[in-house]
């Protein structure tokens, strides 16, 4: 008695063509790995080499393995004031604008500190409009907290820098 060898065979092919068309992304890490806590979830990996960047008249693309990031404010024990605190463009590459809607001349300032804790700049907040300027800060992650006038914080965010 013979056996029939084709289906085996066509079943192979079959296995292989479609792995040759599925597509994912790949990457060669040193480190890695996904972390949950109560605001969330993020993955994460260390060693990334390969990623692009292309620009246009509008703005910028980063393009690369887990390259997500997530904009949000932080803080727990917040003043609160009858204003808006919007703070843009978030990434931000040279400058970065401190918007404030309902400004009614309170007295406010702001402090931006780097992932250590260091305290980098202070700013009197004095219009609707502030300009930070972040073109001589390195590229990394960075923290600015809105303060009243009795040094309290109205409200903080997290701020990456290109």
């Amino acid at each position: 008695m013979t056996k029939n060898r084709s289906k085996p065979i066509v079943l192979l092919a079959t296995g292989l063509l479609w792995m040759s068309l599925a597509q994912a992304q790949e990457s060669v890490n040193s480190s890695g790995s996904n972390v949950t806590g109560i605001g969330g979830s993020v993955s994460y990996s260390i060693g990334q080499m390969v990623y692009t960047t292309d620009m246009g008249s509008s703005g910028s693309i980063t393009q690369g393995v887990q390259h997500a990031y997530e904009i949000f404010t932080v803080g727990l024990n917040e003043t609160v004031l009858d204003i808006s605190v919007i703070i843009f463009p978030n990434p931000t590459v040279d400058n970065l604008s401190l918007q404030i809607n309902d400004y009614s001349n309170e007295k406010l300032l702001y402090h931006l500190f780097d992932m250590q804790g260091r305290l980098l700049k202070i700013g009197q907040i004095s219009e609707q409009l502030t300009q930070i300027n972040t073109a001589t800060l390195p590229t990394s992650t960075y923290f600015i907290h809105v303060l009243n006038q009795q040094n309290q914080k109205v409200q903080s965010f997290k701020i990456i820098k290109k």
